[in-house]
């Protein structure tokens, strides 16, 4: 059914100036229509609040004021704000039109992306988003529905007129916050003041949208929105490699730091991580940005179809000290205020209902109902001071312990098993390193907080790292392979420098003749070492040139060759079939094992002899040489002339380039 037809908006003038053509999308804030501006007659987009936030004054002048900021922006990756107006119960903003689709669209029909395209996209919304930081504004609802791609590729950022300037008060003040569930950084659930929704919260939407790309679901998800709330303030988002293993580490590193639930541990804003992005796709391969990820031309099964948790929403605040109500529905598409405390349990932040009132009773069993009556609330008055007991104790033991952990035992860990048995604990990671003498290179020296120490749950513990001795002595690696000889020294926190082959008939090939420095030699860190690699025994190449291909091949692979046929033929004096050259060529030296390339004959090339008689040795000489021959000149034992007599093959006819033409001279006798 084409619900645009049923549409009251469609085919009216708003404002006596926007003639109404199509609706283009809904959401849970508004509805966008594609529109024909009469005045200046250009096409473009109308989005109109839907009439039960239209109601709310407060809103209104809200998003008015938020509207003429957004109109400040002057980005070719951000839609432009045109204009903003009020006609009857309508209230719209005029927007630049882009004929496309969204980035939703893209991920409901392909599913994951590859690397380089995911990056492609997240780097103009990076730098749209950058643009709004720098100028003082967050977004706030970052989410592939407003991101824009255009027919022409470009790539355009949707929605800046529901910013807000970074210091301007909020939505958030009176107990809602505005947004999308999927991507709502943990600050702006849990924190009621302004501050909370500033550009790191962009930068972690961003993150979120990002695995979303790579993996093809979102990070979190549930049957309701408060589970995914809690899952944002509680659970670190996944790195995308875990569903995804052919992605490189550093795209993981990317979601990473854009997603960090501190916000201080986050780029502060989408120019530093629009750097970062950049730094990781130069260090990626071609293979691995073009790695086709498992979920791609997929329908997503974690969720990347547009749904009601995709909607832009005014939400209740909720509380962080507790797990969240599961029932709580994910679509929220109104506007909900927190209420306020109850003087029973004013830690529960959720709606209270009130049962309806029951009909009076009356007859001869009124008596004991009212008794029952009774009885019962004095049964729920105990239970609800139990309760209040328990909420209270539970509030006493999260402040004074339960908000709390204890640093797990690391040390001597490696790394990676470190970062996930504190990761495990709901900690965060910081890394840095040092010096020891005792403790095995990468493995942990040191933590802070130390182990057994309390820290809070969500907390950060610094990991040091041993970089090994502060003096290291290069290894003795003569006829050590050159593979084994290279871990080695990255074991000892030394670096592979160049590598040089030589012939040695002592050391067999591949294993390491010697190195610079020399073996014994004391050395820092990360010093260059430089590698010189045997060869093998050096052999004399044979001359195969004019053989038989497989006889040559035979006579190569004797001698301790490998042979290599090269692509093609050539014209040489050999017969079709035959070696016409070698590479190297005989007399070479080589090393057993290494390469002989051979290029079979075509035969030889036939030519036209041209005619010389009659003409004078130096003319003919030159005529037959430029036609490619060798010559050789015959003369009379007396009196000759400079004249040519006779040619070895008449003028006109074929020989071999290259072969030898014979010339006799003519007697003065």
């Amino acid at each position: 059914m084409d619900t645009t037809l049923q549409d009251p908006l469609v085919g009216q003038l708003l404002d006596g100036r926007y003639q109404v053509q199509a609706r283009v999308a809904a959401g849970g804030m508004a509805t966008v229509y594609r529109a024909v501006d009469t005045r200046l007659d250009r096409v473009l987009a109308l989005k109109v609040m839907h009439p039960s936030l239209a109601a709310d004054a407060a809103f209104v002048d809200r998003f008015i004021r938020e509207a003429k900021s957004a109109a400040r922006l002057d980005h070719p990756n951000v839609v432009g704000v045109y204009d903003q107006g009020t006609d009857g119960t309508y209230v719209y903003l005029a927007m630049e039109y882009v004929a496309g689709c969204t980035l939703r669209d893209v991920l409901r029909e392909r599913g994951a992306l590859q690397p380089r395209a995911a990056l492609d996209i997240v780097e103009p919304i990076l730098a749209a988003l950058g643009a709004a930081h720098r100028a003082g504004l967050v977004h706030r609802d970052m989410k592939p529905e407003n991101v824009l791609i255009g027919d022409d590729g470009r790539v355009k950022v949707a929605d800046f007129g529901l910013v807000r300037t970074v210091d301007a008060n909020s939505t958030a003040s009176t107990g809602s916050l505005l947004g999308t569930v999927s991507y709502l950084a943990p600050e702006r659930i849990e924190d009621s003041t302004a501050g909370a929704a500033g550009p790191p919260a962009d930068v972690y939407a961003c993150g979120v949208v990002l695995f979303e790309m790579l993996t093809g679901g979102k990070p979190h998800t549930g049957g309701s929105a408060a589970q995914v709330l809690y899952q944002h303030l509680h659970e670190g988002v996944p790195a995308p490699s875990t569903y995804a293993p052919e992605l490189a580490p550093q795209l993981d590193d990317l979601v990473a730091a854009a997603t960090a639930r501190r916000p201080e541990l986050r780029p502060q804003d989408a120019v530093t991580l629009l750097a970062q992005t950049r730094t990781v796709r130069a260090e990626l391969t071609d293979a691995q940005l073009d790695a086709v990820p498992p979920q791609a031309n997929e329908a997503p099964a974690g969720g990347a179809a547009a749904g009601s948790e995709d909607r832009t929403s005014v939400l209740p605040r909720i509380a962080v000290q507790q797990p969240l109500p599961l029932e709580e529905p994910l679509n929220h598409t109104s506007r909900l205020e927190t209420p306020p405390p109850d003087p029973v349990s004013a830690a529960e932040p959720t709606t209270r209902l009130r049962p309806a009132a029951a009909a009076p009773r009356t007859g001869p069993w009124a008596g004991a109902w009212t008794g029952l009556l009774r009885t019962r609330r004095r049964a729920a008055s105990v239970i609800a001071a139990v309760l209040l007991v328990l909420v209270v104790g539970a509030g006493v033991w999260y402040i004074n312990s339960g908000q709390f952990t204890t640093v797990p035992p690391v040390l001597d860990m490696t790394q990676a098993k470190a970062e996930q048995t504190l990761r495990d604990e709901g900690l965060e990671v910081k890394v840095e390193r040092a010096f020891s003498p005792n403790v095995e290179r990468g493995h942990v020296m040191a933590t802070e907080p130390e182990n057994g120490k309390r820290i809070r749950g969500t907390g950060t513990v610094t990991i040091t790292l041993s970089k090994g001795p502060e003096i290291v002595q290069v290894p003795d690696l003569v006829g050590t392979p050159v593979a084994d000889a290279k871990r080695k020294l990255r074991d000892l926190g030394l670096t592979v420098g160049t590598v040089h082959k030589e012939f040695s008939d002592e050391v067999a090939k591949g294993s390491v003749i010697g190195t610079d420095p020399a073996a014994g030699s004391k050395r820092r860190p990360e010093t260059a070492v430089a590698l010189t690699v045997s060869r093998g025994a050096e052999v004399d190449v044979p001359d195969v040139t004019g053989r038989d291909r497989a006889d040559a091949e035979a006579t190569l692979r004797g001698a301790g060759f490998e042979v290599k046929i090269a692509d093609g033929t050539v014209h040489s004096p050999h017969d079709k079939g035959k070696v016409a050259r070698q590479e190297p060529g005989a007399g070479g030296k080589l090393g057993r094992g290494d390469t002989v390339t051979l290029t079979l004959s075509e035969g030889p090339e036939m030519v036209t002899v041209p005619d010389v008689t009659g003409k004078t040795e130096a003319d003919a000489r030159q005529a037959l040489s430029d036609a490619g021959f060798a010559v050789e000149v015959k003369k009379p034992f007396l009196f000759p002339k400079d004249k040519v007599a006779s040619q070895s093959v008449a003028g006109g006819g074929q020989a071999a380039k290259g072969s030898k033409i014979t010339i006799r001279l003519e007697s003065v006798l």
